[in-house]
This record gives structure tokens, sequence and C-alpha cells, in this order.
């Protein structure tokens, strides 16, 4: 190999690193992750970016945070047990009432199995299933980090059971794909009026998730990484 060739690799592999250290660096700071002071200065100039307590909005709703107990794909309490009161930002919550009272004409409750997510917790999601279909990666946050994203289900407001969705909730597999239609006539009609209802009040599905709403553009809100009781203070 000549010195014009060995300067020539040696250059080629400089920029190479250095395009790498680069995008490292615009990884890491491109991302604004909130503690509560940040989270309340932000509030005090955009006051629509407020958290709201969306059991208090909606009376109605079943609660069920899996993550609050060991019933979930971890198989261990990611939440405080005590953990009964979901939050959403105001424009989320907003739009969840609204479902919510166009359901409940059709004789529908909504089931909660998750809303806002501090950061910590995706992290520590990340470490256990390094999948971006199923669990968020915390290089970019996600919707539950927001405040604009819910994991949900319908109830039978009659008897208070789960309408049938064909599989539970934290299902990793292609029958919780909105496209999996090797399922009952009845289990899509159900997945149908979710869907439906969801989209007309502006959420947006999750193609691998029956159960995963969120609103567009999440770059428009800062990641929180507040505890639950911070919030409820």
């Amino acid at each position: 190999m000549t010195r014009l060739q060995q300067f020539s690799w040696l250059t080629l592999l400089l920029t190479l690193n250095l395009a790498k250290i680069v995008a490292q660096s615009t990884d890491t700071t491109a991302l604004v992750i909130q503690d509560k002071k940040a989270y309340l200065a932000t509030i005090a100039s955009s006051p629509i970016k407020r958290m709201v307590n969306v059991n208090k909005l909606i009376p109605s709703l079943k609660m069920e945070l899996r993550y609050a107990s060991k019933n979930n794909f971890t198989g261990k309490r990611m939440y405080p047990p005590s953990s009964t009161t979901c939050y959403l930002r105001e424009e989320a919550a907003s739009a969840l009432k609204a479902v919510s009272d166009s359901l409940s004409k059709r004789g529908f409750d909504l089931k909660i199995f998750d809303a806002y997510r501090p950061y910590a917790v995706t992290a520590r999601f990340w470490k256990l299933i390094r999948d971006e279909r199923y669990v968020a990666n915390p290089r970019l946050g996600s919707g539950h980090n927001r405040g604009i994203a819910i994991d949900l289900t319908l109830v039978d407001k009659s008897t208070g059971v789960e309408i049938d969705m064909g599989t539970g909730f934290d299902n990793f597999s292609t029958a919780a794909h909105h496209s999996y239609l090797e399922l009952q006539p009845q289990v899509l009609i159900n997945r149908k009026i979710l869907k439906e209802i969801m989209e007309h009040f502006g959420f947006k599905s999750l193609e691998t998730e029956w159960w995963h709403y969120s609103l567009p553009n999440p770059k428009r809100y800062e990641v929180l990484n507040l505890s639950f009781r911070e919030l409820a203070d």
C-alpha cells in the first residue's frame, strides 16, 4: 500500500469516527428530559401542556395500571403499588373524555392499562426488550413519557367485563396487530369500534398493539421524568 493509499484510508477512518461521534452527541442532546422544576416552568408559559388527573376528568374510567402490579410482561412492579391514578396532557385528556362520552352512549366504558409513564421506567423496559415494535427506545423517548399516549380497552357498562379483543394487553405477537385478521368476527368488530372512535377524536393507532393510541406530532411535548407523587402534589 502506497503512502497516498495509507493517507486515504486514515482520512476515511477519521471521517467515519467523527461522524459517529457527532451522531452520538446529537442523539444525546436532542432529547429534553424535564424534571418537576423544568415542567413547572414550561406550563407557566404554555398552560396547554399541563398534566391532568384523568380519573377526575372521567370518573367512569376503569383502572388496571398493570405496571403497578407484577401482572405485566416484566413480571415486576414498575410503578408504586399504590398507583391508581393516570395522567395525560390536557389535550390528550380532553380528547379521551370525548371518546368516553361517545362510547358511553353505545354501552361501553374505558379501562386504562397505562397512560403517562416516567422516562426512567421506559429506560428499564428497554433493558428487557430491545424491540422498537413493542418498547420505545429511550434515546427518543415515547408518547407515554410525553403524556400523550394511552393503553386501553373497552368494558361492557352493564357487566363491567372487558370486551374480547383477541389477545390480552402487552401481547407481543402478530395476533395483537391491527392487520391480523385471523380472529373471530366479533373480535374484529370490537377492535374496529375502539380504533374508529379513538381516531375520530384525534388519536393515532399503533400497528403492533391494538390497545395503544397517541396524539400525533409528539415532539410538541417534552419528555417528562416526574413521579406520580410529584404530579399529584
